[in-house]
């Protein structure tokens, strides 16, 4: 483990041990998984930037909903779009790429739109829609209801009518829940940034980004046994037999029931005979 590895996995842990996670600080400590050595500052003064110019559109009267249309119109201004040519390019996942390559995917254009409007003093929610997330701006005065900003179109601005019309087709004929509307916690959103790492990975078969994806996943979630497997497998492949065996290990005794704990035993038990090699 190298160790600008460690320091990231360190930082990453310090934030989500504070009262209200810093989407903003999680998100560049993520990337600077990818990215050794990346300072946070030069990212953070680009969002602070962008509140400024917002803010100097709306002046010092900041009813949310002008703050939401003045936002909508200095993004598009500064070139920001969602990424639909290269929708699955890992650089759409990391914030400071979003900020200096000005594209992105729904969650981190989702995420650079909370973390904007925070500075300006409007609290937004992340909605964790199936396939596309969104965010919520709560019912307030000045706002026709529930607001949704659909930040990959545009920063549209949508009714609660408008999304489940919208994305219905996203279920895929299953009735639609008025609950996947509802908002999400920090934890939530960043959890989909790092299943959408995740699956990149996955497709390229790229054994070293997914463990370290996989391990962030955990720092959030430690008890989530399916990851604990999926950190298995990949540490397995990648010749970390004893961590592969904790792992799969705790995978195997905590869900016994599951369709694949045969093909864990059946792993564990090489992997103890690799063990037996080495000794």
């Amino acid at each position: 483990m190298t160790k600008a590895f460690t320091s990231a996995r360190a930082r990453f842990a310090a934030l989500l041990e504070l009262p209200r996670i810093p989407l903003d600080e999680a998100a560049l400590a993520i990337a600077a998984e990818e990215y050794p050595g990346l300072d946070p500052a030069p990212a953070l003064a680009m969002l602070d930037a962008l509140a400024v110019r917002v803010g100097e559109r709306v002046g010092d009267l900041r009813p949310p909903i002008k703050v939401l249309q003045a936002m909508r119109a200095v993004l598009r201004d500064e070139g920001f779009q969602g990424n639909e040519k290269e929708y699955y390019d890992p650089r759409n996942s990391f914030l400071n790429e979003v900020l200096e390559r000005k594209l992105g995917i729904p969650i981190t254009l989702s995420l650079l739109t909370i973390e904007v409007a925070r500075r300006l003093g409007v609290e937004l929610q992340g909605v964790g829609f199936p396939g596309h997330f969104l965010v919520r701006c709560p019912a307030q005065t000045g706002l026709p209801g529930e607001v949704f900003i659909d930040a990959f179109n545009g920063w549209e601005l949508l009714g609660s009518d408008e999304c489940t019309a919208r994305f219905r087709a996203v279920l895929h004929g299953r009735p639609f829940d008025k609950s996947l509307l509802d908002p999400v916690d920090s934890r939530h959103i960043l959890t989909r940034l790092l299943h959408n790492l995740k699956r990149i990975y996955v497709e390229r078969s790229d054994d070293v980004r997914t463990l370290w994806v996989v391990d962030r996943l955990l720092q959030i979630t430690p008890g989530d046994l399916e990851e604990r497997r999926d950190r298995g497998l990949v540490s397995a492949r990648l010749g970390g037999t004893a961590a592969a065996a904790r792992d799969l290990e705790a995978y195997v005794q905590g869900n016994p029931r599951a369709s694949d704990v045969e093909e864990g035993r059946a792993l564990l038990r090489e992997l103890g005979g690799r063990r037996s090699l080495l000794n």
